[in-house]
């Protein structure tokens, strides 16, 4: 089925497919081979599993990608295509902002990220689309990436196959496909990219059985582990352990925290219950504290842009240092790696001058007045500025997300 949508710099045609990829119809593979990402090929949803666990891992994954897609672009507005390609990068409707976070995400949870570039022969009009890296792997020959919904159960003819950018596809629908691959360097991995915080995995481990654990004393309403000795006669070790069984169900707690034994006695009753004193509950607040600082070193990030600190009390000064820090030796680094190859494409295929395309990032906190102009504020951080250039003479409203209309 075919649809007009608006996308790009012109309107698109998108083929609904029914493959699960968004404007991809199913291709038939030549080559089903492909490397596995982890020894079982799995290495992707245990990391997403792991994200979903840690709550200091997550939060820091999420915010690194807020920051790294900033708030929205600014560009010259008297480039008009340039501004709908903004607004509208593909034919789902999703602006180039709302890509960025997608690919940003990705490359921060997975150390890899896929974009799936659309054109036709004559380059009448460009979308870009987002893919989830989990679904993702290449080809053996280093040539293609590969896109199967579910890799646990993987089957030839469900899967696509697009090539590596700047090569190009040629799909029934009259459309030119690639692949664009972002990765990060580590020695000894040549086909995908290692996530950032590697070393920090352990440590999210961690932080995530320290939280089971306080979960599992709060279910337990905080009662004393311990052993309960139960005096009575059976006529088989099965009815014993069948009795241990349903008393462990009904009293145990989640998870069991009492054992219970049966011990056969001559004289009286003598049941009892022995506690078992455990005086380790600092040592499980400092490895957990211990880990979360872990995690943020192996995240390359800041802990009070984390949230972390919160508690003792909020201090804009500091948030504001840490944000200039981040932003020269983490954020802007992964914004061009991100956007230059985008800016490449977006010239190639459209022919449209991408060198007015920025970011906009702002800071967590207000740091300067809304009436101060632009040049003005770069003077007082000591940057180079001009009192003649007429963007610099637009109001700081006017480039945040309180006033600009560029903005997503």
């Amino acid at each position: 089925m075919e649809k007009k949508v608006k996308g790009g710099a012109k309107v698109l045609k998108v083929v609904d497919s029914s493959d699960g990829f968004m404007g991809m119809p199913a291709t038939v593979l030549q080559d089903k081979r492909y490397w596995r990402w982890g020894d079982d090929n799995l290495f992707p949803e245990a990391l997403a599993q792991m994200s979903r666990r840690s709550t200091t891992h997550r939060r820091i994954i999420n915010d690194k990608a807020d920051y790294i897609s900033g708030k929205g672009f600014s560009y010259d507005p008297e480039q008009q295509d340039l501004g709908q390609l903004v607004e509208a990068v593909n034919g789902q409707g999703e602006s180039l902002r709302q890509l960025l976070k997608k690919i940003a995400f990705d490359k921060c949870l997975f150390g890899n990220a896929f974009v799936e570039v659309v054109t036709d022969p004559a380059g009448s009009f460009l979308s870009l689309y987002h893919h989830d890296a989990s679904k993702c792997r290449l080809a053996k020959n280093a040539q293609a990436v590969i896109m199967h919904h579910d890799w646990t159960g993987y089957t030839e003819k469900d899967a696509v196959s697009l090539p590596l950018y700047p090569q190009t596809a040629a799909f029934a629908d009259g459309t030119l496909r690639a692949a664009l691959h972002y990765k990060d360097y580590e020695p000894m991995f040549e086909h995908y990219g290692v996530p950032p915080y590697i070393a920090g995995m352990n440590v999210s481990a961690i932080a995530y059985k320290t939280d089971q654990w306080n979960i599992s004393r709060l279910e337990n309403s905080f009662q004393l582990s311990g052993v309960m000795i139960l005096d009575g006669a059976v006529d088989s070790e099965r009815e014993a352990e069948e009795i241990m069984r349903t008393a462990q169900q009904k009293f145990a707690g989640k998870p069991g925290q009492v054992m219970f034994m049966i011990k056969e006695s001559s004289e009286g009753d003598n049941s009892r219950f022995v506690p078992i004193n455990s005086s380790n509950e600092g040592d499980w607040r400092d490895l957990h504290d211990q880990a979360t600082a872990d995690i943020v070193v192996a995240h390359s990030w800041f802990r009070s842009l984390s949230g972390l600190d919160y508690a003792a009390g909020f201090s804009s000064e500091r948030i504001l240092h840490e944000y200039e820090v981040a932003l020269n030796t983490v954020i802007i680094s992964a914004q061009e790696e991100l956007m230059e190859p985008l800016r490449r494409i977006i010239t190639s295929v459209t022919g449209i001058d991408c060198a007015t395309l920025q970011i906009v990032n702002t800071p967590p906190t207000r740091s300067k007045p809304l009436y101060m102009k632009v040049w003005e504020a770069r003077k007082a951080d000591g940057l180079d500025y001009d009192p003649d250039d007429e963007r610099q003479n637009l109001f700081v409203a006017q480039i945040t997300k309180y006033g600009m209309k560029n903005i997503d």
